[in-house]
């Protein structure tokens, strides 16, 4: 058995790594600078995912929250993140773990980030390949864009 660098892993931790960091910011003052906004879509059936009941039946695979105008406690940790957002005029408290996310967008700055997880690889050509995370530029806000631009960390190498 050979050993390699599982490079997989080492940039899901760095990318969910600063995920943290700008949500520490955040939580640091309890607003959000200039324009910033954020997209987080998630997985409701990962085990540590605390939702209301009702959230979790109208969101059976996954949600995608929006942190923006109006939240409230929110609290990073080193495993994931507790917010209170507003549903229609309905204040709920949500835990999300890093590991539930699959997408974090903040389109005022056209940045994004996209957890692949081995189910999302197998769909692929060639699944022998370990999935790779890739940054997503985005060219439109989430509403409406049909698909993202994969930027491929290949055209930076020399």
């Amino acid at each position: 058995m050979t050993q390699t660098i599982d490079y997989g892993n080492l940039m899901h931790r760095a990318m969910r790594g600063l995920i943290q960091e700008v949500l520490n910011g955040i939580a640091e003052t309890n607003e959000l600078p200039g324009e910033h906004h954020f997209f987080i879509t998630f997985d409701t059936m990962h085990p540590d995912v605390e939702i209301a009941d009702w959230l979790s039946d109208r969101y059976p695979g996954e949600m995608t929250v929006v942190i923006q105008h109006w939240f409230d406690d929110l609290d990073v940790t080193d495993e994931g993140f507790a917010i209170t957002l507003n549903f229609g005029d309905n204040p709920e408290r949500l835990y999300i773990p890093y590991d539930a996310i699959k997408t974090f967008v903040d389109p005022s700055v056209e940045f994004g980030l996209r957890f692949e997880t081995q189910d999302d690889a197998s769909d692929e050509e060639e699944p022998e390949e370990a999935p790779m995370d890739e940054m997503v530029e985005e060219d439109h806000p989430v509403e409406e864009r049909k698909e993202a631009e994969i930027v491929s960390l290949d055209q930076f190498r020399k």
